[in-house]
Parts: C-alpha cells; sequence; structure tokens
C-alpha cells in the first residue's frame, strides 16, 4: 500500500494534487498507529483476531443485534470480594451458569447420536476461571452411577446423557484447591434415587472438605456468614438439591428452604413479569435470605444470547428487584454467560454488587474501607437498577468461545421438542 501512494505521489503535477495525497498518505499512517493489536485493543475496540483484546476481553460480535464488526468484549468477572471484603455471602450477587455441564461440542457416547439442548461453550473449569460462581446441574441415575444429563421425564437416556458427574465435580475440586480464598455454589436438579449415591459422589470426588454444613445455614432472612469467615473455616461450597428428602437423609439442602426463586425458561423472561417458581416462596418473602433469578429461555439458542443480555436482562432484573421487595439477586443463571454485544452479564453483575455493597453505580467505583456513597468519580449512589454502560476490567483466567451453533443442533432442538408428543402417540 505504502509504495502504491508513493507512486502515486511522484506522477502528481499540480500542487493541490500533491497536497491532497499527502493528506491520503498521513491519514493511512494516522489510521495504522491508532488501530490496536496484540492485546493492546480495549472494551468495545474493533477487533479481528483473539490476541487483538486486552486481559478478560475476547473478540467477537452480535449478528442478532445486527452488529457484525467483531469488538472486544468482556468475557470475565471482575470478583467483588477483591474490592469489598469481608460481608456476609447473601451481600453479593455471583454469577450462575444454568446447565453447566451442557457444553457445546461435548462428545456424545460412543456410537450415539446426542439429541439435547446445550446452554454454555466451553469446560467447567473455564467457566470457573472466567468468574463463574454457581452452577447448576442436574444429575441422574443412570450405567449404574450418577450422570449429568437433560431431563426428559425424569430419565436419563443414552442421547441425552453428558458424562460422569464426578468429572465435572473433579474440576470444581481442583479450582477451590488451587483457588484457596473463593466459594463455589452447585444447585442441583436432582433425580438420584441410590440411597446416599449423593454423598459417595461427594465423597469420591474429594468436596467434603469444602462442605457448608447445612446447620449452619439461616432458614430466616438472617444473614450468612461473612466470606471471611467462611474461607478461614474452609466452608468454600454451597450445595443445594431440589430433593426434600436428602436434606435429612444426607445433609444436602433442600434449595426452597433457603433460597427464593424467580420461573425459570420462557416464563422468567416475559417482559414486566417476574413470577416465583412453584417450589419457591413468594420473591418478596422474608423467609429466605438467598434469591436466584434464572434469566433463559425454555430453547437455548447459542446466537441469540448475546441479544438476550442486552437491555432485556437489565430490565429484568428490575422487574425482579420490586418483585421481591426491592432485593438483588443473590444468583444470576443465564446461558452462554460470555455472549453479549459489549458488557453482557458482567456489566450488570458489577451494577449490581457496586449497588448493594458500596451504593455505588460499580463495583468498580467501590473503594475498601470508605462509608457507602464514598465512590471513586461517582457521588450519586444507585438506588435501583439502571442499564449497563461499557467498564471495562480484567480477571485473571480463560476465555474461550466454540463457535455458532451448527444446523444439525436446531434439528436436534426440533426432535427433542417433539419428543414428548411423540412418546405420548406411541403409547396411544
Amino acid at each position: 500500500m505504502i509504495p502504491y501512494l508513493l507512486k502515486q505521489l511522484k506522477k502528481c503535477k499540480p500542487p493541490s494534487d500533491s497536497f491532497l495525497l499527502l493528506l491520503l498518505i498521513s491519514t493511512f499512517f494516522i489510521i495504522t498507529i491508532s488501530a490496536c493489536s496484540n492485546g493492546n485493543c480495549q472494551l468495545l475496540d474493533t477487533c479481528s483476531v483473539a490476541t487483538d483484546c486486552g486481559p478478560g476481553l475476547y473478540c467477537g460480535n452480535c449478528p442478532a443485534m445486527g452488529k457484525t464488526q467483531p469488538l472486544c468484549t468482556r468475557g470475565q468477572v471482575i470478583q467483588p470480594t477483591s474490592i469489598v471484603k469481608g460481608l456476609p455471602f447473601n451481600k453479593y450477587t455471583w454469577l450462575v451458569t444454568h446447565n453447566a455441564f451442557s457444553i457445546v461440542n461435548s462428545p456424545p457416547l460412543p456410537g450415539v447420536q446426542r439429541i439435547t439442548f446445550y446452554n454454555q461453550e466451553d469446560s467447567v473449569t473455564n467457566q470457573l476461571r472466567n468468574g463463574v460462581r454457581g452452577l447448576m446441574l442436574d444429575v441422574y441415575d443412570f450405567e449404574n452411577d450418577i450422570w449429568l444429563c437433560h431431563s426428559l421425564r425424569g430419565q436419563c437416556y443414552n442421547f441425552t446423557a453428558f458424562g460422569p458427574a464426578i468429572n465435572t465435580l473433579k474440576e470444581v475440586e481442583a479450582f477451590l484447591s488451587e483457588n484457596p480464598t473463593e466459594i463455589v455454589t452447585i444447585i442441583l436438579e436432582d433425580y438420584v434415587h441410590t440411597p446416599k449415591g449423593l454423598t459417595k459422589l461427594f465423597t469420591d470426588a474429594g468436596l467434603l472438605k469444602y462442605w457448608f454444613p447445612v446447620n449452619k445455614m439461616p432458614r430466616s432472612d438472617a444473614d450468612w456468614p461473612t466470606i471471611t469467615d467462611m474461607v478461614a473455616d474452609n466452608h468454600r461450597l454451597l450445595v443445594f438439591t431440589s430433593d426434600a428428602s436428602k436434606e435429612a437423609s444426607e445433609g444436602i439442602a433442600y434449595q426452597w428452604r433457603y433460597m427464593i426463586e424467580n420461573e425459570s425458561g420462557d416464563p422468567g423472561v416475559v417482559r414486566g413479569s417476574c413470577p416465583n417458581r412453584k417450589e419457591s416462596r413468594p420473591l418478596n418473602s422474608k423467609s429466605s435470605s438467598l434469591f436466584l433469578q434464572n434469566y433463559f429461555p425454555t430453547f437455548p439458542v447459542q446466537d441469540q444470547a448475546c441479544k438476550e443480555h442486552s437491555a432485556g436482562l437489565v430490565e429484568m432484573v428490575g422487574t425482579c428487584y420490586k418483585a421481591s421487595g426491592n432485593k438483588l439477586p443473590n444468583f444470576l443463571a443465564v446461558n452462554f454467560y460470555m455472549r453479549s454485544d459489549g458488557g453482557g452479564v458482567f456489566d450488570l453483575l458489577d451494577r449490581m454488587n457496586g449497588q448493594s455493597l458500596c451504593g455505588c453505580s460499580t463495583i468498580t467505583a467501590c473503594q475498601a474501607g470508605a462509608p457507602v456513597g464514598y465512590c471513586k468519580n461517582d457521588t450519586t449512589p444507585i438506588r435501583s437498577p439502571t442499564p449497563m454502560t461499557s467498564t471495562s476490567g480484567s480477571f485473571s483466567g480463560s476465555v474461550q468461545l466454540s463457535g455458532s451453533t451448527s444446523k444439525a443442533h436446531y434439528l436436534n432442538l426440533l426432535v427433542l421438542s417433539l419428543f414428548p408428543l411423540l412418546s405420548v402417540m406411541v403409547l396411544v
């Protein structure tokens, strides 16, 4: 390009032509110099490859919103405990991955074509490294073991199975071992009927040493222990089950004794509405200190997640905030958590933690040890959730996206959605 411009400059005779071409060359140099690359690109800067973007960012786009130009997009959490330390566990908001095990491109069982939904696109290890602190897992009796699987009438099939649960739990154990100040929550959709099956599973995975005892969990809206105390006691794994009997038989907390939850799937994304899940107490109940907010459609579509994680998510957090009596969620559960058109769930988490922990518009404006409302470059405390803005930040971890959903995946969704109807037809 440069030799060509110089050659054209030599051909110029009128001064005006030379001036214009020199201006063109100068503009080219300015553009070239100003273009970022090699890890120097910041949030929302144009990028071409993953290595262009700085820490905590990846190069992606959002065609679902008409944005086809790749931009540096957030892919990691700024951990609120790194800025505001030592508060009760229930004062923070944590990112949760819905069906954390249901990962695009996970190999199926040998000789079996998997026909099921996918909800995430990187390993559980990467999810944790990127700042996810809650995992929703579906556990079943299968193949004389306990497996992670999608539900079809409460039974695991080989074409909906993902793998033995212990493999994922060992990933959790490795993360907790390598990160001695981090706390992880596991929420089980529990279809295990083997006596003491879950106890054996968590024992074999080496997780009992991190177990938060159920008898220390507050059943009312009282505060939980502080993050500092939980780490000091090594009570860094919270486990909840959907099976009420497991609390008495295995010491696993029954989820809806300790948290309220809005409806999952399509009912949980209807604009202006935030109903509670039927198993949960009403969202404005004062009998639970934890609040899980679901925000994902019934049928997950990978390429649409970037659009879902924009204004609609922010608006729904505001709706559920009002429905719960002005309570921000402690857990925000989503599909394809890294997909957005810029800041996504990460900016929203920053804002919620900023509001609840220090009265600032974002967690990055909080000042350790300062009174509530004293904020960096921000003198106006936030009183209710507000729309996201771009807030760059970094977290040591790993960003990984698998790519777009294949046509075969959409066919799988169609077949799976028709499966209950086909089953009824066969039975009839």
